[in-house]
């Protein structure tokens, strides 16, 4: 079990993404009635002009970077301006949230629902094979980052996790800049769907998605770096490993890929001419 949260931390958990439990803590020999704190895991519905799209399992906390990140990330929109609108309806079973945007894709596929996904599934949602590797374009060059760029976010990143902080189950994906300044961080049960939050802020924000890189405390897989190719960003680091598509598919999408980043090593996977010694940049 994790360990238990400070009154502090108890205090700042309340509101959207956690939720208090009753439960019985066994320590040395003996045992207590206690409370926890635990990560929210509800259905969030994706409706496309008032057709329902898919459902995903994600923490229902800022949902409308979701609903951004997810339309970009997957390519059923082409810009953010595609997107007029978005609202969020909470309801008994979860959240829909329901998308504004006349051109995108799901149009196309009419009365035909996509698969519900679960929280750690980057799959769900895809009927046929040729959804699941469609090409991207390469990205663009960008500066180089250099290695103690990576350490610095990869250390700033821990203390940017309220909500793991209290449940132990989350994923954070964070956006940092050429000097690892942790600048956006978004949290979720799922990896893919703090990727799709980030990502949302992002653009959003209207950030330069080439102007910095995306360090996420999970494994590296083909999803995720299918996300972030598709929007431009150069560099993705994780703090775990990636799988072998994900480095084939960075390596064709001209995407550097960084896995296993911890203090003073990591190991490149594709394209390492972005990252360079300490202190290096263009």
């Amino acid at each position: 079990m994790k360990a238990e949260p400070s009154a502090a931390e108890a205090g700042g958990a309340r509101g959207p993404g956690r939720a208090h439990r009753s439960v019985t803590v066994h320590r040395d020999g003996a045992q207590r009635a206690g409370e926890d704190w635990l990560a929210e895991e509800v259905p969030v519905e994706l409706r496309y002009n008032g057709e329902a799209f898919a459902v995903m399992m994600a923490t229902p906390a800022d949902l409308e970077d979701f609903a951004f990140g997810f339309s970009l990330s997957e390519g059923l929109v082409a810009g953010i301006g595609d997107i007029r609108g978005v609202r969020v309806h909470a309801r008994l079973e979860g959240h829909v949230l329901d998308i504004d945007a006349p051109s995108a894709v799901p149009s196309r596929y009419g009365d035909e629902r996509l698969l519900p996904g679960r929280s750690g599934c980057g799959l769900c949602g895809s009927r046929h094979l040729e959804d699941v590797l469609r090409p991207i374009a390469p990205v663009a060059d960008g500066p180089r980052v250099g290695t103690d760029a990576l350490e610095r976010a990869q250390a700033a990143l821990a203390g940017r996790q309220p909500l793991n902080a209290v449940t132990g189950a989350m994923h954070a994906a964070a956006w940092a800049t050429q000097t690892g300044e942790v600048v956006l961080v978004r949290e979720d049960v799922g990896r893919h769907n703090a990727l799709d939050k980030l990502l949302g802020a992002l653009v959003r924000d209207g950030v330069d998605l080439g102007d910095g890189f995306v360090l996420v405390t999970s494994r590296a897989s083909y999803e995720m770096v299918t996300k972030a190719a598709r929007l431009g960003i150069g560099l993705l680091a994780a703090i775990s490993a990636p799988t072998a598509l994900a480095v084939d598919l960075a390596r064709a999408s001209r995407l550097t890929l960084a896995g296993f980043v911890r203090p003073g090593r990591c190991v490149v996977y594709s394209h390492p001419q972005r990252l360079a010694g300490a202190g290096a940049r263009d």
